[in-house]
């Protein structure tokens, strides 16, 4: 019976903090709008640093979501898996990007002759 409050209480206190997040991205929207006419003196170069400020804010306020620690979970895993990649070595890479070349001549030269014929077989019937 806990566990379901529990959820049910951070079910809604998750609610907020995407409500709280995206209504400050909405107030970093409009404000930047408005914000030269608002305020004349204001420089550009401050409404940026504002923006970048409340679009941080908006982002750790949804990190402490339930999504939010999804993602940075996800992010340590695919980070522990990039470590795992073998990469291939110069030579590899090398043959391998030798081999494509070479496949990619010699289909080009088998679609040329593929079109060389059928435009030799289309211009003999049309005459």
């Amino acid at each position: 019976m806990t566990t379901q409050a529990e959820t049910t209480s951070n079910n809604g206190l998750n609610v907020v903090k995407w409500l709280l997040a995206l209504s400050i991205l909405i107030a970093a929207t409009i404000g930047n709008r408005y914000a030269p006419d608002l305020f004349p003196q204001m420089s550009a170069w401050a409404r940026i640093v504002a923006l970048i400020v409340m679009a941080l804010v908006a982002l750790g306020i949804t990190l402490t979501t339930n999504q939010g620690k999804s993602f940075i979970k996800l992010l340590s895993e695919a980070q522990v898996e990039a470590r795992r990649i073998v990469w291939p070595t110069k030579d590899e890479t090398t043959q391998t990007t030798m081999i494509v070349c070479a496949v990619v001549l010699v289909m080009s030269l088998v679609l040329w002759g593929v079109d060389s014929l059928f435009g030799w077989m289309i211009s003999a019937v049309i005459g």
